[in-house]
């Protein structure tokens, strides 16, 4: 377990990514999921209002919507921390102070809550003046709705902005952040945003953990990802440098007789800022291995190995 920056929110360290809920995976093999996150004693999950709005026959929001009713048919609200994100809903688009107090409110009634423990903002606005969306942020803080906030997809220019006017304006400070990052591409979050949230105590939480699937091993060539739901995606990391990466995965997988995922997110947990990577499985004995890394240390010389070859990937 782990604080989550200046809070006092104790997180497992591996948060369960929602976005396959109401996508990849229906409500009943979403509650089946949730049923053993938690039993394992887990108990941090990521989602977003947009999850999953691009779906065919999905408005948004339904991933929140499975979780609440998840959380409320299992009593767990006390016990389970969730985050979620505004600004990339479909009907809730940008980060203006009108937008982000609707999407709030929209988003706990999903979750069938009446406080958001994490609230981030998904995407950067650079239409709204961020002193417009942080006095917004702040509002909900002060009026009980979101406990803590965060900061997703945000470049380390404006991350610094957004430090600079909460603390001119004493505002509620940022706790969390998420960006895109990985054995396979590292260069969104390092090094400047690394230093960034190592030098403010703000947590990270890496989204794409194990690049859509890529550091499973599941995809060997791009024959293997043809007409997966995560395709488009996918298809972006692979590289000959990339795929040695996968095959030193698998290689130390097997020397520790575990699986390549538990390795990858392993990886993640020793780098700089790091509290818990954010993982996704749609079926329920995908699970087991991502719940494993927390524990799985990986010796230095499997450490030097994976930064060199993931240094050579150069993304």
């Amino acid at each position: 377990m782990a604080i989550i920056g200046n809070s006092e929110l104790d997180v497992f360290r591996l948060s369960l990514g929602g976005n396959p809920f109401g996508w990849t995976a229906d409500e009943p093999t979403s509650f089946e999921i949730l049923d053993a996150f938690a039993e394992a004693g887990a108990n941090f999950i990521d989602t977003s209002d947009s999850y999953t709005a691009s779906v065919a026959g999905n408005s948004g929001g339904e991933s929140e919507t499975i979780i609440g009713n998840w959380l409320t048919d299992r009593g767990l609200h006390d016990d389970v921390i969730v985050a979620t994100k505004v600004g990339s809903h479909p009907d809730f688009k940008g980060l203006k102070a009108t937008t982000i107090a609707a999407a709030a409110d929209a988003s706990l009634a999903r979750l069938q809550t009446d406080c958001i423990d994490l609230y981030y903002a998904h995407f950067d606005d650079p239409d709204t003046p961020l002193e417009e969306t942080l006095e917004a942020f702040n509002a909900l803080v002060e009026a009980g709705k979101v406990r803590y906030l965060g900061i997703s997809n945000y470049s380390p220019d404006r991350v610094r902005e957004w430090l600079r006017i909460t603390a001119e304006n004493g505002y509620a400070q940022p706790i969390a952040m998420q960006p895109h990052y990985n054995l396979v591409h590292r260069k969104s979050y390092e090094p400047e945003l690394a230093k960034i949230a190592t030098d403010n105590n703000i947590s990270v939480f890496p989204y794409f953990a194990l690049a859509s699937g890529f550091l499973t091993g599941k995809y060997r060539t791009r024959a293997d990802i043809e007409g997966s739901p995560r395709e488009r995606i996918t298809a972006s990391y692979f590289s000959d440098a990339g795929l040695t990466v996968v095959d030193a995965l698998a290689d130390i997988a097997s020397n520790h007789d575990c699986e390549m995922s538990t390795v990858a997110l392993a990886w993640l947990l020793t780098r700089p800022g790091i509290t818990a990577p954010i993982a996704s499985v749609s079926r329920v004995e995908q699970l087991p291995a991502l719940l494993d890394a927390p524990n799985l240390v990986l010796s230095s010389d499997e450490l030097d190995e994976l930064e060199r070859l993931s240094t050579a990937v150069g993304a």
